[in-house]
């Protein structure tokens, strides 16, 4: 296994909420991107980005991980939740924030009990 693919996996288990994008939540490099953080960012908790443009080799070997053609990807507790299209809808239902909320309240429930 390379280690492209061992830090992929290692990003997304450590990340309770984690988005592939290009460019960063602050400077959006496209659309789908910015519409993605956009909904990401309105639930209201912290999360982890990587910037796919600065990183060839994970925006490379990522789809093929992910069984995903393409960014932004959004990860929560280790499952893949989908791209741009996904998330945005998600967001207009009602049913992304609670996601959100329920998995950052994990992290910082695990957080405190000494397993980190």
């Amino acid at each position: 296994m390379s280690t492209t693919v061992e830090n992929i996996q290692r990003q997304i288990s450590e990340n309770p909420i984690l988005i592939y994008m290009k460019g960063t939540p602050q400077l959006p490099q496209c659309g789908f991107s910015a519409q993605t953080v956009q909904a990401l960012m309105a639930c209201g908790e912290r999360f982890a980005f990587v910037n796919v443009l600065d990183n060839p080799d994970i925006r490379a070997e990522l789809p093929k991980v992910a069984n995903w053609p393409t960014f932004p990807q959004l990860w929560v507790e280790g499952e893949l939740v989908g791209g741009c299209d996904i998330v945005v809808e998600m967001y207009q239902s009602g049913e992304l924030e609670p996601l959100i909320k329920d998995a950052a309240a994990r992290a910082q429930a695990s957080e405190g009990d000494g397993d980190a």
